[in-house]
């Protein structure tokens, strides 16, 4: 952290009590997000007549909307990220975020399945408060440690688990209520959650974070550096042309990934035996599966990062992801093994899908904590939320994509798209394995782990 915040002293397991502050904050905003994703395209496709009524709309129909909503979903962090760098400050956005993302849970609660023109607005509100939330939530827990410090990205890894955790509970809690009762129970669940979100860094921030996100980072960085606005030296460039060159290789990681919530999850619903004895699974409850193993796997890949490290073999971030897309694409092996299951038998069997999100959350391990951090080491400190919501629009732009492989796959077959996305993860993952060289020198050192970190936030020479 820098010396020029004033940041309460005190650790819990080894990190900054503010870690598990901003833990809980952002996990109750991924059990209102994930929980609300794992209703859309279900509660769009749920006929108008049924005994749990929906919007009647077809698959192609609610796939799209569903690329159209998660894609601008990370596209306006990019635009938070700008007015939490130049105007708000990180935590007044997390703040302000948090409470119109709670507004936007109770308006589609309100008029589901009754006014289509309202679920619209209450969607377009969920957009605009992801935008000031997403990225600035991250760029805090960045903030928490001093540059070289060899715990940020194990801090990155527990944030991860905290993000998931969310994710875990949510569709549990959010689809038994959304499929089993009625659709408004499920979406006024994930409001609740985001309203606790809120609640906890309005209350708590103060007591384990002090002063962190209080001054927009582009007054901070000129303070510190005397008055003096400088542009961005020769290092600063290169490290950002690597935040932007991997943004190709992160697009189609998410692309494949975000099938969860459309593709995989019609697929679960429509496609697999989701019958446990006399019990049928809620296809929803599959939205838990990647969280799950989240869980339980975030530690070994945080213990394998730091024991490669400490024997002088550290993995760097472009190799790192470079594992995770092939293990997304091995994922999707499994998927086409469920097609040919599915027709020998009618259904699927659920080890598929189950299969398929095991190796899609290894690959999730390799991609999305250790980018998060990579943008925290890269980006100088008066572009940070800025370079974190650059990051987000990977997800934006992968998103819909990932709308548009799903309505692709009504013409072509699932077979198809599956095996697709296999084949096209394995061969950019050689593709960025012979850029990776290219790619470490640009980052100029920034991921070398020092002793005893320096107190300065910015790279040296910088603004």
């Amino acid at each position: 952290m820098s010396n020029d915040l004033n940041i309460p002293e005190g650790e819990i397991l080894g990190h900054p009590k503010g870690l598990f502050l901003l833990f809980a904050t952002e996990m109750w905003e991924r059990f209102s997000y994930y929980g609300m994703r794992a209703l859309l395209v279900l509660t769009m496709v749920a006929a108008t007549e049924a005994a749990n009524p929906g919007f009647g709309w077809t698959n192609s129909q609610a796939l799209e909307l569903y690329g159209i909503y998660t894609g601008f979903s990370y596209f306006t962090p990019l635009v938070g990220g700008w007015l939490a760098d130049n105007f708000l400050g990180q935590r007044r956005a997390v703040v302000m975020g948090a409470i119109i993302m709670s507004a936007g849970q109770f308006i589609l609660s309100a008029s589901v399945a009754k006014d289509l023109t309202m679920f619209y607005i209450g969607l377009a509100v969920l957009i605009s408060g992801n935008g000031l939330f997403k990225a600035n939530i991250s760029t805090m827990v960045g903030e928490l440690y001093r540059p070289g410090d060899a715990r940020r990205d194990a801090a990155f890894s527990i944030f991860y688990m905290g993000v998931n955790l969310g994710a875990f509970l949510a569709p549990l809690v959010c689809s038994y209520f959304g499929e089993k009762v009625a659709w408004k129970y499920g979406y006024f669940a994930a409001g609740c959650g985001m309203t606790l979100s809120a609640l906890i860094q309005i209350f708590l921030a103060p007591r384990f974070i002090g002063d962190l996100g209080k001054q927009p980072s582009a007054q901070r960085s000129k303070a510190l550096a005397g008055g003096v606005k400088n542009p961005l030296t020769s290092v600063e460039r290169d490290r950002l042309r690597v935040v932007f060159m991997l943004f190709v290789f992160v697009v189609l990681f998410w692309a494949a990934f975000e099938q969860a919530g459309g593709l995989m999850n019609l697929y679960a619903s429509e496609k697999t035996d989701r019958m446990l004895g006399s019990f049928e699974i809620p296809a929803g409850w599959f939205q838990s599966v990647n969280s799950m193993f989240i869980i339980l796997l975030a530690p070994v890949f945080g213990m394998l990062w730091v024991g490669l490290a400490k024997r002088g073999k550290a993995m760097p971030t472009p190799i790192k992801m470079v594992m995770g897309l092939l293990f997304t694409g091995i994922g999707f092996v499994a998927m086409v093994a469920a097609v040919f299951d599915q027709g020998a038998h009618g259904k699927a069997n659920m080890i598929w899908l189950i299969l398929a999100y095991l190796f899609h959350t290894m690959g999730e391990l390799c991609i999305s904590p250790v980018g998060l951090s990579m943008v925290t080491k890269l980006a100088p400190l008066r572009l940070a939320s800025l370079m974190m919501g650059c990051w987000f629009l990977t997800n934006s732009v992968a998103n819909y994509l990932a709308g548009k492989i799903g309505v692709f796959a009504e013409q072509a077959g699932e077979l198809t798209v599956f095996a697709g996305l296999a084949g096209t993860l394995a061969a950019f993952a050689v593709i960025l394995w012979f850029l990776s060289g290219k790619v470490v020198d640009w980052m100029h050192g920034a991921e070398a782990i020092t002793e005893n970190p320096p107190l300065q936030v910015e790279p040296s020479g910088a603004a």
